[in-house]
């Protein structure tokens, strides 16, 4: 066979193809032109690419409209920003503060402070409020002046020259939101960094071990890495716009390196078998292969960015920025999956198998091992599907008995500023003191707001009223809660306050911010995953043109989703397997974790539905037989689906292994997510449901087939 076809030839081939066949043909026609177009795309984007970690943000993980964030902007624009997102400057020393070593350091830091800005007006320890009773802790204060981003970019500037001015018998240590959300990216960014050093390699040797030669094995690699270039230079321009997470680029890198594989993996099987078998040349192999696998990846590809987009209903920004940015990967990954991947496979013909293993099978595409398991799996469907049926509803139910709230200052590193800072406040001041309780309220209600504060049970303490510097109507009075700021209780105080205090007051702080963002998230749940669900079938619906199994489809993926919570649930709120994983349970998942996890895990269920249900409808359009459709579906579909998921899991796993909680969270449900979904679901349930339902999966009302686009998968 040649592997390199005239453009002619190719042209003639693009005219008796179906649309994606006939890109693909175009697409190796016109080599130049795409590649070019790539280097070109790369080039310019990819110099953008190393500014991502410095460029994005850290912040944005509040409730749009909230009474929290009202509170920060008024204490912003009339308290000199001494609000959630102020630099909490604390000094402790074993005796009590007041030698002239200890007045050049407190010096040092307002001097620091005030050289920034991006810092407002800088409160020295006041007795009473700032300074403890026993005289050894004091807090300075550098008031917020800019936004919550470049707060967040100015704790990461300060915290290294303030912690620098501890001394032996003074520590100094930089706390408060800012500081922590700077702690925690710097964490972050150096647990993605370990994990994408582990996971790399790891891909490689199953991608190897799954293709049999290291020729094909790389190419989704490489498909994936231009991908993720060409993403994270997209989302430094688009944070010069709008201020974009650095979530976005974690979970991005994350979730496209293992979706872009999962494409590339699909492609170039069915390209090799097509090359195997009876395809009559290279353009031949490529627009069987873009019209039966590159139909069923874009669809695939759909249904991912449906599922994202119902995250973007959250009114977050943080939540908002990294469904933004993941999409944003997602489509790239595609792009290339559907373009690049193309070219180079009409360059290489039969050279993809180069460097093959010795003991490799190449002209195998269509596995034994799994046309036997689905034989099995059709004379006994009820007992191999019940199994798996009762295994995904037992991991499911504790899911019911799950609890979520923000993130505790337990994320970070016993040795971070941040952490270090709140420890030292906590002792000094008392537990609730981290989480100080901000009230904004007109001068006329002041002294109502005042007594209602003070004889509140959860308030051990009510600081002097401040009065604003610009004449402004309004008083701000700071309380210190009873209770850790990371304690459910706290929503209780907030919400007798709340309803005690007079009609003009609004109550606020860091820890209300959490509050009432993990509020906005609990309300915003049932819509996203409504939303998912209908448009998650719907897409299902215009690929099979089946409501049958469109909808059972959609059901599995949802049970395998909260099968996944299930183990979400028994890890992080029981701490079942904390010390395997090297993390201290908070007693919850974080409570931003259902809403993002629930799109990624529903989305990646869907992809392997797709996937598996795509090849099942090609054969049943070419025999009508029941049996052939779902034999064959994994007979050829099987092992690449057992072989993405091998690597997805491998993937998310290796970001488990390190750094703060939020990584591992990820790490543990997303691969947890996968390996249910893969094996359990996809290899099991589904092949069962489409041998129970047989010919039924398949129907479809002729009033429906003239209002769907016609879509099919199977070809000459």
């Amino acid at each position: 066979m040649t592997t390199i076809e005239t453009t002619s030839t190719l042209a003639d081939e693009g005219r008796r193809r179906g649309r994606l066949g006939a890109l693909g043909l175009w697409v190796a026609a016109h080599r130049r032109i795409v590649t070019w177009g790539w280097v070109l795309l790369i080039v310019v984007l990819g110099a953008f690419a190393p500014m991502v970690e410095k460029n994005l943000s850290g912040a944005g993980w509040q409730a749009n409209g909230s009474e929290s964030v009202q509170v920060r902007e008024l204490a912003i624009d009339h308290f000199g920003g001494n609000a959630s997102s102020a630099i909490q400057v604390v000094i402790h020393s074993e005796e009590p503060l007041g030698s002239d070593a200890e007045r050049q350091v407190i010096d040092g830091v307002v001097a620091r402070l005030q050289a920034d800005d991006r810092i407002g007006e800088v409160l020295r320890p006041v007795a009473g409020a700032t300074l403890s009773a026993d005289g050894r802790t004091a807090i300075v204060i550098g008031g917020a002046r800019a936004s919550t981003d470049d707060m967040v970019r100015a704790a990461t500037a300060l915290t290294p020259d303030l912690q620098a001015m501890s001394t032996e018998l003074i520590t100094v240590a930089a706390t408060g939101a800012s500081v922590l959300w700077s702690d925690f990216n710097a964490a972050n960014l150096d647990a993605m960094l370990t994990s994408e050093m582990i996971s790399w390699p790891v891909t490689l040797l199953i991608l190897v071990i799954a293709f049999g030669a290291v020729v094909a094995a790389g190419l989704p690699l490489l498909l994936t890495l231009a991908g993720l270039v060409s993403a994270a230079g997209v989302l430094v321009l688009v944070n010069f716009v709008v201020p974009v997470s650095i979530w976005a680029m974690n979970f991005a890198m994350m979730f496209a390196l293992a979706l872009g594989i999962d494409y590339a993996l699909f492609l170039v099987v069915r390209f090799r078998a097509a090359l195997a078998s009876d395809a009559t040349s290279t353009a031949d192999a490529i627009a069987r292969t873009m019209d039966t696998a590159g139909k069923a990846v874009l669809l695939s590809g759909v249904t991912v960015l449906v599922s994202l987009s119902a995250v973007m209903l959250v009114p977050s920004p943080s939540f908002r920025s990294m469904a933004g940015g993941v999409m944003i990967s997602v489509v790239f990954v595609l792009a290339a999956t559907l373009t690049l991947l193309p070219l180079v496979l009409a360059k290489l013909g039969d050279r993809v198998n180069g460097l093959a293993l010795p003991w490799a099978k190449l002209d195998r595409h269509r596995s034994p091992i799994f046309e036997r398991w689905a034989q099995m799996l059709w004379r006994r469907p009820l007992r191999l599907g019940g199994a798996a049926f009762v295994l995904l509803v037992a991991l499911a139910i504790p899911a019911l008995s799950l609890t979520t709230a923000m993130p505790s200052i337990k994320v970070l590193p016993d040795d971070a500023s941040a952490r270090q800072g709140y420890q030292l406040v906590q002792d000094a001041f008392g537990d609730g003191a981290p989480g100080m309780l901000q009230v904004i309220v007109p001068t006329s209600d002041a002294d109502a707001a005042s007594a209602v504060i003070s004889s509140d049970r959860g308030v051990v303490a009510v600081m002097p009223r401040a009065v604003p510097a610009d004449g402004s109507d309004l008083r701000l009075i700071q309380a210190v809660p009873a209770v850790d700021p990371s304690s459910s209780d706290l929503a209780d105080v907030v919400d007798r306050l709340r309803g005690d205090l007079p009609d003009s007051a609004v109550v606020g702080g860091a820890a209300v911010e959490n509050l009432d963002l993990a509020a906005q998230l609990d309300e915003s749940l049932p819509l996203v995953i409504g939303v998912i669900l209908v448009l998650g079938f719907l897409v299902l619906l215009v690929a099979l043109q089946a409501p049958l199994i469109a909808l059972l489809g959609t059901v599995v993926s949802l049970l395998s989703t909260a099968a996944a919570f299930g183990v979400a649930k028994l890890v992080f709120q029981d701490g079942l397997g904390a010390s395997l994983f090297g993390f201290e349970s908070q007693g919850f998942l974080d409570a931003w974790a259902p809403v993002f996890f629930f799109a990624m895990i529903f989305a990646i269920a869907m992809d392997y539905t797709v996937f598996l249900l795509a090849s099942a409808k090609e054969h049943w359009e070419k025999s009508g037989s029941a049996r052939e459709a779902m034999v064959e579906s994994l007979a050829r579909s099987g092992r690449v689906i057992f072989a993405a998921g091998a690597v997805m899991v491998a993937v998310f796993f290796t970001f488990s292994l390190s750094g703060p909680l939020p990584p591992k969270e990820m790490g543990v449900v997303l691969g947890s997510a996968v390996l249910l979904d893969a094996f359990v679901v996809r290899l099991v349930l589904l092949p069962v449901i489409l041998r129970v339902t047989g010919r039924a999966a398949w129907w479809s009302p002729r009033g429906l087939r003239r209002v769907l686009p016609s879509v099919t998968f199977a070809h000459d």
